[in-house]
């Protein structure tokens, strides 16, 4: 029997078992533009906690640049660094969506995070693709992470 469409199979890895936990700051509305409406939320804290990783967001340059379209589909655009406890700098970038049509955190996030490091021990962190699924919360968003093999 030929199936329609070819079957991808891919591997999801937890990364290091790894929870990406944000507290946010502040957060400021741009409103309605060309490309949605724009909120950019500070993220002031926050932890990376795994069997290879762990580390607490670092810097006040850690924020999510978000649109939001009309009905309700949130594009996220965030940046961050993460020291390590064991003193690397990690910068992480990732973007996802989320429907939120019925209000902000009603429905789970999607993000595809990237890593970048030049601290040997973490190199391994650059080959790496990873996916995460997370929810919006009080003041929070928090994320499990895997990667994909």
């Amino acid at each position: 029997m030929r199936l329609p469409h070819p079957i991808i199979l891919v591997c999801l890895a937890v990364l290091c078992g790894c929870t990406l936990d944000a507290t946010i700051g502040g957060m400021h509305l741009i409103g309605a533009g060309p490309a949605g409406a724009r909120t950019i939320a500070e993220v002031s804290g926050g932890s990376v906690t795994g069997e290879r990783l762990n580390g607490t967001v670092k810097g006040n340059a850690a924020a999510d640049w978000m649109r939001t379209s009309k009905d309700g589909i949130a594009s996220l655009d965030v940046r961050v660094v993460v020291e390590t406890d064991d003193g690397a700098l990690i910068y992480i970038t990732y973007e996802g969506r989320a429907d939120w049509s019925e209000g902000p955190g009603t429905k789970p996030i999607y993000m595809a995070p990237k890593f970048e490091t030049s601290d040997e021990r973490y190199t391994w962190l650059n080959a790496v693709q990873a996916v995460g699924k997370g929810q919006l919360g009080a003041g929070a968003v928090s994320y499990e992470i895997a990667e994909v093999r």
